[in-house]
């Protein structure tokens, strides 16, 4: 599921041009409509069969049978072929009524016109089934442009021998990122061991409050006193051994968690999988606690949303079968079956969610199920998302890993991203 989020990424660069697509091609709806009043759904998802080809022909022949008329035509594609294969359907008017879409891209879409307002379809209670900061991921001007499906959270895992070893109880875990790096400033003095690794990266400003943009979406916002700040902040972590300086992706954070190098580690539930097979030791003392929160108090997460795009021919029949297929029924049961998270709030109180085993997996399952309340998006409504990240994260490389002036830097990132957003 990590490799399906950010597969989706690189779809961003596309955006642009699947949305030109889309405005020129595909016919009116009613012109599209069966003149039987039978309705067939194209409904398109990425590298779920044949895992869950049982949960799915299951899903779409209950809503078949419920739904007279309707026929559910589901589609599935690898992660290599899927960007070919919707711009070409795209310009062959092949468009799918429903498909799948990270936050990310699904934002891209909206912001060029290119998806139906699904909250002309749905009632108050249906909006507010999902958790608040993950649907209002997609909304803008009060329109609902997608449908949370499942998610995934952050957590803190933790390595419960250095910990222990520095004089700190792990059953009473750190609850701020201030409190996470006085704990990190122990474990380095004590044991001699790094806090945490990370990347420098656009990520960082929104989980202390800092906006990446200002509020119509139009220019950076984040070249403030306060990001020259929490930049100092994270040079004198590097230099106190609490932080490592390393722009560290998710492979280089493994190697430093497993080799006991660092005593921390921020990821989703799928790290467990590395540890237990690199480091089987540092796995048994590995425990999982909420994520300590910045001055924002949120936590990001990485949702796969349904949207309906405007060039459907069949855009109401297609929104129920999003509204159905992200039921709080239908999300607990394709999160049990996949090991994700649901984005609706019924389905956490189920026991799966719940119910501690003891086991590493179980402990990070119930934590993430906890952090659903603060969790967000932090691309929200950002246009070409992919190239303003890209902007911010060169710039802050620079600072971190080569020395370069903070200001300089950051003015650097607002020319850049500034000039990313006038061409849109």
């Amino acid at each position: 599921m990590k490799k399906k989020f950010r597969s989706w990424m690189s779809l961003c660069l596309l955006a642009t041009l699947c949305v030109s697509l889309l405005s020129a091609c595909g016919s009116d709806a009613k012109d599209n409509e069966a003149k039987d009043g039978k309705v067939t759904l194209k409904f398109w998802t990425i590298a779920l069969q044949p895992t869950f080809n049982d949960y799915f022909n299951g899903l779409i022949s209950e809503y078949q049978k419920s739904h007279p008329g309707v026929t559910v035509e589901w589609s599935d594609y690898p992660y290599d072929a899927i960007s070919n294969k919707l711009l070409t359907g795209i310009a062959s008017g092949n468009v799918p009524d429903v498909v799948n879409l990270n936050t990310e891209f699904a934002n891209q879409m909206a912001s060029k016109g290119a998806l139906a307002d699904l909250g002309q379809w749905m009632s108050d209670d249906e909006k507010k089934s999902y958790f608040d900061g993950i649907f209002n991921s997609t909304v803008f001007d009060n329109k609902a442009y997608a449908l949370p499906w499942y998610t995934g959270t952050e957590v803190l895992f933790m390595n419960t021998r250095l910990v222990k070893q520095a004089g700190l109880d792990p059953t009473n875990p750190p609850k701020t990122r201030d409190e996470l790096n006085e704990w990190s400033r122990e474990i380095k003095a004590k044991t001699g061991a790094t806090g945490y690794a990370t990347t420098f990266a656009a990520r960082m400003f929104p989980v202390e409050g800092i906006s990446i943009l200002n509020d119509d979406k139009t220019a950076a916002a984040f070249n403030t006193p306060a990001t020259i700040a929490l930049i100092q902040k994270m040079q004198g972590l590097i230099q106190e051994g609490v932080l490592v300086k390393e722009d560290a992706n998710f492979d280089k954070q493994i190697q430093y968690y497993s080799s006991e190098q660092t005593a921390f580690e921020i990821a989703g539930p799928t790290f467990i999988n590395f540890i237990k097979t690199s480091a089987p030791d540092v796995y048994k003392n590995t425990i999982a606690v909420p994520l300590p929160t910045g001055k924002a108090d949120v936590r990001l997460s990485n949702t796969m949303n349904v949207v309906v795009p405007l060039k459907s021919a069949n855009a109401e029949q297609a929104a129920e079968f999003a509204k159905f297929l992200t039921n709080a029924t239908n999300q607990t049961a394709f999160a049990k079956a996949a090991n994700t998270l649901p984005s609706t709030k019924e389905s956490i109180k189920d026991s799966f969610f719940t119910e501690n085993d003891g086991t590493l997996e179980s402990e990070a399952k119930v934590v993430s199920a906890e952090s659903l309340d603060k969790a967000v998006d932090y691309m929200v409504g950002v246009p070409n998302a992919g190239d303003v990240n890209s902007a911010i994260a060169r710039q802050l490389q620079e600072i971190f890993m080569n020395g370069k002036d903070p200001q300089q830097g950051l003015t650097e990132a607002e020319q850049e991203v500034n000039q990313i957003l006038s061409q849109n």
